[in-house]
């Protein structure tokens, strides 16, 4: 099938390596201008930009696609469908109507929960038992297309949004190559969402890896794991600020910010309800540590009190 692809991130790559494996014409992709990144702060090609060159294939990054130049060279490729993953740019009406089969998106959770730019990270937030990958059908509303395929995925009690991340990204490159082989037979029924179901997952922002000791053990479990690797979660500790990898909630008492252990096995911290264990830590400038070696340069004592 000849298609334009629109996708940034690893996330995104991930589905167009499969496309392109898949045998499907690639016409052209689509994706972000190149950014800084590194600490030299280069101007960088996104991961979908860099695999499509690899493959010889145009590659196209305007700043939006309102620009009716930009529309017509869309339109002049002829492509039957546009696939979209984590592209983000917003997909105007003008765009949504070139493709013969309208545009497919990508979408991290099992609609029409977690709608929005931080699905994986709100349903660890949650708790949620499953996520998983929805092929939508796009339409000028945020993630609130019709459904073509879906596929679960259990959320185990290790993931971090970063094992999620690789999970859904597989998940969601295998399930669009299976939803176009099903839509070139015709055989790729829509079904409309139910928007009384809908929860939204805002984007995320650095001022909610803050912990807040009076929250329960379990959320600040889950919030760990939902900020590694984005934003991290932060502990401040006599004014300074220490983050937090990994940690495991514990059934035991004790006062919200206090230090009840600190051993090799790592740094328990009391709760609103339970206590934290700390168990991968980093300082700034530092490197990241297993709690036995980081005590080893930053002693703690039962006692002592984590900032406010």
């Amino acid at each position: 099938m000849k298609l334009i692809f629109a996708g940034t991130p690893e996330f995104a790559a991930a589905a167009l390596a499969a496309l392109l494996d898949a045998g499907h014409e690639i016409a052209l992709v689509l994706t972000q201008p190149d950014r800084p990144a590194g600490r030299g702060m280069k101007l960088t090609p996104s991961p979908v930009k860099q695999l499509a060159l690899q493959h010889g294939v145009t590659v196209l990054q305007p700043l939006s696609l309102k620009d009716a130049e930009v529309q017509a060279r869309l339109a002049a490729v002829g492509a039957e469908a546009m696939i979209v993953a984590a592209y983000g740019l917003l997909l105007p009406p003008a765009v949504l109507s070139i493709p013969r089969r309208g545009c497919l998106n990508i979408h991290a959770s099992l609609l029409p929960r977690w709608r929005g730019a931080a699905p994986i990270q709100r349903a660890l937030l949650a708790g949620d038992a499953e996520t998983g990958i929805t092929i939508m059908q796009m339409d000028e509303g945020l993630d609130t297309g019709a459904m073509l395929m879906r596929a679960a995925l259990p959320i185990a009690a290790e993931d971090t949004a970063q094992t999620l991340h690789d999970k859904l990204a597989a998940q969601g490159a295998a399930t669009i190559v299976a939803a176009l082989r099903q839509l070139e037979q015709d055989a790729l029924p829509a079904q409309l969402q139910d928007a009384a179901a809908a929860t939204y997952a805002a984007k995320l922002s650095k001022a909610e890896g803050s912990i807040d000791w009076r929250r329960s053990a379990v959320e600040l479990a889950r919030a760990v794991r939902a900020y590694n690797p984005f934003p991290v979660a932060q502990a401040r500790f006599q004014g300074e600020t220490w983050r937090v990898w990994q940690a495991r909630a514990v059934d035991r008492p004790g006062a919200p910010g206090k230090v009840l252990a600190a051993d090799k096995d790592g740094i328990l911290v009391g709760c609103g309800e339970g206590a934290l264990l700390l168990i991968e830590l980093q300082k700034a400038g530092g490197k990241r540590l297993p709690a036995a070696s980081f005590l080893a340069g930053n002693p703690l004592a039962p006692g002592q009190e984590f900032d406010a």
